[in-house]
């Protein structure tokens, strides 16, 4: 395969693609199904993927990241957007942005049809996750994610301590 093939993945490339079966495991109404294109042609510092949640179901689970931006865009079906304390229904051609800091999101689909979207962001090496309904966060590293309950975390150090110290 040539660096020019590599870097190209042609419809029919993507449509013969395997999709990875993902349920998060903190939301038993997660069902989602993703082909990794970024990961396909090489790319190591962003993720670019097409998803699909059918219907009644939803895509992860309400969250926020810390560390890395991440941004939607709708390419078929219908849904509804959770951003921060807001609803929307979503359809195809719109778009979200997350910048940092981030505001908590999530997608559903309760409509008759599959949602299908692309979804991209940064792959940094250490992020965290703040799940805000649940009192939880995941610490992932490029290898690993941990889920922490909120109340077991100890305040070490904090930039508010050193301006004040």
């Amino acid at each position: 395969m040539t660096d020019e093939q590599h870097s190209l993945l042609k419809a029919a490339d993507i449509n013969s693609m395997d999709t990875f079966e993902f349920h998060h495991p903190l939301n038993p109404n997660s069902e989602i199904y993703l082909r990794f294109l970024g990961r396909a042609v090489g790319l190591k510092r962003i993720g670019v993927t097409i998803a699909r949640v059918p219907p009644g179901k939803e895509s992860f689970i309400f969250h926020a990241h810390q560390n890395e931006e991440e941004w939607v865009y709708i390419l078929s079906g219908r849904g509804i957007a959770e951003i921060g304390d807001m609803e929307y229904e979503v359809e195809p051609g719109d778009f979200m942005g997350f910048g940092l800091p981030q505001q908590p999101h999530h997608l559903r689909n309760p409509f008759d049809e599959d949602l299908v979207y692309l979804i991209g962001g940064e792959a940094g090496r250490l992020d965290v996750g703040v799940f805000p309904r649940l009192g939880k966060r995941v610490i992932s590293d490029s290898e690993s994610a941990y889920i922490v309950d909120e109340s077991a975390l100890q305040l070490f150090w904090s930039s508010k301590q050193s301006a004040e110290d």
